[in-house]
């Protein structure tokens, strides 16, 4: 299978702040891939250099087979981008905003009415064509966005978390949309984001990536496996005396303690829970709580960067997604 996208030893820096250091992934055709990880991972700055939009400090990368830095034009003619934000005009129709999406893309005039018609066709909203945008819906919206930026039939759509600011059977229906377009119309799609359901649901691939770094990149089988057996989560009022306790009883595992919380990975959640409470309780550690799953992708972003992505977003800035929800309130 041929690559739609090769990016090799990129690096990016604003200053002091790295960006992007000496990232490597490649992305096949007719394949979705992901780059998972937390707000100021690095992401969007990715995008950016394979849009062609910023230059990378070191590094390169290529859209079929295209160099991005030498012919960037040439390159976003196999490209649609939808940005994390809403770029809509919400006072004239949605056939409208197709429209001019189509004159910006270079959509020659004979042929945009039957393209504009095929797109809307296939997003499920041709009834609603010459209705002005704000009477949509949040997910028409992000629909229509998307078929903005498939007018012109890219071979690569390019997506900042798609799904943001979206309610949860919403965001079904835009994943649906966006399997149907590799599976009917063959476009390789990448696309950013903060969801694990979403990435491990949707991705083929995925990279996990965070403070700039690439991980690890596989299938989501594979990341799951790779962690290796159960995670085992338990709060404690002495974290600190539970960790010297439980470092090295599990072979190499190594516990991590976020707050009261204590995680760790250990083969088989059957037999190493009595072993931890006996343990615990023989050194005088009280565990309040404590419950045990299968691997997730969250385990996987703990394995790879150290920290869980769930305590990442708590800690992060995530005042974007309620920006983006405030502008489909506001649109509506």
């Amino acid at each position: 299978m041929s690559r739609a996208v090769s990016v090799a030893s990129l690096s990016k820096s604003y200053g002091r702040l790295k960006a992007l250091d000496n990232i490597s992934f490649e992305v096949d055709e007719r394949e979705i891939f992901g780059f998972l990880g937390p707000n100021g991972a690095g992401k969007t700055t990715a995008i950016k250099i394979m849009l062609g939009l910023t230059r990378p400090d070191k590094g390169h990368v290529e859209i079929f087979g295209i160099d991005v830095q030498s012919k960037p034009d040439r390159a976003r003619e196999n490209i649609g981008y939808v940005s994390q934000n809403l770029s809509l005009s919400n006072e004239i129709t949605g056939y409208e905003n197709l429209l001019i999406s189509a004159k910006l893309y270079g959509v020659p005039s004979s042929i945009r009415k039957s393209r504009i018609t095929e797109i809307m066709d296939l997003l499920g909203i041709q009834d609603r064509a010459n209705d002005l945008v704000k009477k949509y819906s949040g997910g028409m919206m992000r629909r229509l966005e998307i078929g903005a930026a498939l007018v012109h039939r890219p071979r690569l759509l390019i997506l900042d978390e798609p799904t943001i600011g979206l309610d949860p059977q919403v965001r079904l229906v835009v994943r649906e949309l966006l399997r149907r377009l590799v599976d009917e119309f063959g476009i390789t799609i990448f696309l950013t984001t903060h969801d694990m359901g979403e990435a491990d649901e949707l991705c083929e691939k995925i990279a996990i990536i965070n403070s700039g770094k690439i991980g690890v990149v596989d299938t989501p089988t594979n990341l799951k496996r790779s962690v290796g057996g159960d995670s085992i989560q338990f709060e404690t009022k002495a974290p600190e005396k539970a960790l010297s306790i439980l470092t090295g009883k599990f072979g190499d595992t190594k516990p991590i303690a976020k707050n009261n919380t204590i995680s760790m990975i250990v083969n088989s959640a059957e037999t190493a829970l009595p072993l931890l409470i006996n343990t615990l309780t023989r050194a005088g550690v009280i565990v309040d709580a404590i419950h045990s799953h299968r691997p997730t992708l969250d385990d996987v972003f703990l394995k790879y960067a150290g920290s869980r992505l769930t305590d990442v977003e708590r800690e992060g800035d995530y005042s974007h997604v309620k920006q983006v929800r405030r502008t489909f309130r506001r649109m509506r």
